[in-house]
């Protein structure tokens, strides 16, 4: 049998575990029901992941990454705050949100484990504050490229998108409605984007 490399084998057994979690849900996922998903024995899951905080960890960082990707798959390098704003949201909702209540269920169920495991509250704010960077980022480095400026800051924008968008999930999630929660979104983008004041840089 040929020899699986330990990053190969963790995107595995990573894999594993977010199907196990939207399945089954966060607090009932052990090590040995992931191994068992993931075709291993447990003895190999406890070598990369010797705890479930650890491998909990990973599956955050696993979805982070994917919410990093999809923004920036939808986002024009050279379009613009505004556009970031508009696209990066929307693209997010398409491909993550509409049709995927498991895996939202899932990181609102990852949080909330984590801020009732003793220990491991650090792990829900390191989720939140990932989140944040990640929006902020992209938004301040379209401004950038565009040449604009933001009324204010790209980390608070970063944070209130967040909070925007978390809260119509949670929405959507407990009482779906399409064409409502569009609706809802297109609003709190238009927010947002009367909130960062765009202007170009030259004209301030």
């Amino acid at each position: 049998m040929a020899r699986i490399d330990a990053t190969t084998r963790s995107r595995q057994l990573v894999a594993a575990a977010r199907s196990v979690m939207a399945r089954e849900g966060v607090a009932r996922t052990s090590l040995r029901t992931v191994a068992a998903e993931g075709g291993v024995p447990l003895g190999t899951l406890q070598y990369v992941f010797p705890s479930k905080e650890l491998l909990l960890r990973a599956v955050i960082e696993d979805v982070t990454e994917e919410i990093a990707d999809v923004f920036r798959a939808a986002v024009r390098p050279d379009g613009g705050l505004e556009h970031a704003i508009r696209a990066g949201v929307t693209g997010f909702w398409s491909q993550l949100v509409a049709g995927r209540a498991d895996l939202q269920v899932m990181q609102y169920e990852l949080t909330t484990y984590a801020l009732r495991t003793p220990g491991q509250e650090n792990l829900a704010r390191w989720q939140y504050a990932r989140y944040v960077d990640i929006v902020a980022g992209l938004c301040q480095e379209a401004a950038a490229r565009a040449g604009e400026t933001c009324a204010i800051p790209f980390a608070q924008l970063g944070r209130l998108l967040v909070a925007g968008v978390d809260g119509l999930i949670l929405q959507h999630v407990c009482g779906p409605d399409p064409a409502r929660s569009r609706a809802d979104l297109d609003a709190v983008v238009a927010m947002l984007v009367a909130l960062a004041g765009v202007r170009r840089a030259d004209d301030t």
